[in-house]
């Protein structure tokens, strides 16, 4: 536990990081237990409304790599506010659609909220925490996407008995929590942690200078001007080799879960009632995984534990998706690939921002990007795969995407084994010093 402002100053600081990551993935999942419910309603086939996620998904990925970019320049707090309220504004409009021309339309309002939203969620966590503490932030970030499995789609269900477009109150009411919190944050520059000497600050060291708004727009001296963006993460090839392992990673990690329900259907014939509560399984033991990486972070050489959960992801990706001995033993190897992409997805994102310490912003723009174009890509190849050869191949294929991903993990720069281990506590700032 650090010492300075102790742990009610780092509620503070979380709270808008994990709202934000909360928000992206409430916005995301709301339409999936829908689709029946919009297609009816607007007049369109099941599969015309679910084109509304890819589109969502293509402007996330073309809005990060602006974003990035941003968020070094600005700070954390003004594109977790903008894109709260660009989100908030995406679901209002999904919820008043009256065709499905304005529901794509709403749904790419909603893909630069998401842009915003997740970008400056896990960016946020390089800029207020360091150290110990950033691993610590990182799984609580993380697993904050999985509340919208367990607690949000519930509830989605409930509101879509009165009307499909009341459930929109769901990610709306998320996206607003996520704006008043962020309001609260100091001002801090995505990449004040480099230029404060790697402190786990609300506020950069040396001179500063401030917007009347109170957002921080002081650079540190840089000896050369820095990159902009996806072009500085490309651009270094540790970073460019940790930005194509997540890529593949969410890839193969979303045609598993894309078409989950579909495995329990097919071989099972499960309800749709026990299919959702077996994903919300899965998905709290994601969280409840994510919340403790950073214990398991801190006690075993952290690259190799990440390589390793990614290999032991994807050798359980071939029986889960060849074997059916029953549903509950299918849950059980789901809970299984849940814990192995946990351990996985959480110590790899605070491993992304060592990369480029000094552009959290672009590494996170990076990583946002990589999980945008993730989904579409495992999405629809996924499907093209299941259509051709059946459950069974896509098992395999999904194994090899893992492996791969493995290896050029296996190839990313990990400082901390320069160090001989994780960085030791940084005493988080005072109120006076923030």
């Amino acid at each position: 536990m650090s010492s300075g402002e102790g742990t009610p100053g780092r509620a503070r600081r979380l709270a808008p990081l994990v709202l934000a990551t909360a928000a992206t993935q409430a916005s995301i999942v709301v339409l999936a237990p829908l689709l029946v419910e919009i297609g009816d309603s607007l007049d369109a086939s099941v599969s015309a409304v679910g084109t509304a996620r890819s589109v969502l998904a293509l402007v996330a990925f073309l809005g990060s790599l602006a974003v990035g970019p941003l968020i070094d320049r600005i700070g954390v707090r003004p594109l977790i506010v903008r894109g709260g309220l660009i989100a908030a504004a995406g679901a209002a409009l999904t919820a008043a659609a009256p065709s499905l021309a304005v529901l794509y339309a709403a749904h790419a309002v909603t893909g630069v909220g998401v842009a915003c939203l997740l970008s400056a969620g896990f960016a946020g966590v390089g800029a207020y925490f360091s150290g110990r503490e950033l691993a610590w932030a990182m799984g609580y970030v993380m697993g904050a996407q999985s509340l919208a499995w367990i607690f949000g789609n519930p509830i989605v269900g409930v509101l879509a008995e009165v009307s499909w477009r009341l459930s929109y109150v769901v990610p709306l009411a998320i996206c607003l929590g996520a704006v008043a919190t962020g309001l609260t944050l100091a001002p801090a520059r995505g990449g004040a942690r480099a230029a404060s000497g790697g402190g786990s600050g609300g506020a950069p060291a040396g001179p500063e200078a401030a917007t009347e708004s109170g957002i921080d727009v002081t650079a540190p001296a840089e000896p050369e001007p820095l990159r902009e963006g996806l072009r500085a993460v490309l651009s270094d090839r540790s970073a460019r080799r940790w930005t194509i392992a997540e890529m593949v990673t969410y890839s193969a990690w979303t045609a598993e879960l894309t078409y989950t329900a579909t495995f329990y259907i097919d071989r099972y014939g499960t309800s749709l009632g026990v299919i959702g509560l077996l994903l919300a399984g899965g998905s709290l033991v994601f969280l409840i995984t994510s919340l403790n990486t950073a214990r398991l972070t801190a006690r075993f050489p952290r690259k190799p534990l990440l390589v390793a959960a990614g290999i032991g992801m994807g050798a359980v990706l071939i029986p889960i998706l060849n074997w059916a001995p029953s549903p509950l033993g299918t849950f059980a190897m789901f809970c299984l690939v849940a814990f192995f992409a946990s351990v996985r997805a959480t110590g790899s994102s605070a491993l992304g921002l060592e990369q480029l310490p000094d552009r959290p912003g672009a590494m996170m723009g990076a990583r946002t990007g990589a999980a945008q174009l993730g989904y579409v890509v495992g999405a629809a190849g996924g499907g093209a795969v299941l259509a051709l050869w059946g459950f069974g191949t896509l098992g395999f294929v999904l194994c090899g995407g893992m492996l791969l991903a493995a290896a050029l993990l296996a190839g990313v720069h990990d400082p901390w084994s320069d160090r001989g281990g994780p960085p030791p506590v940084v005493p988080a700032p005072t109120a006076a010093e923030a």
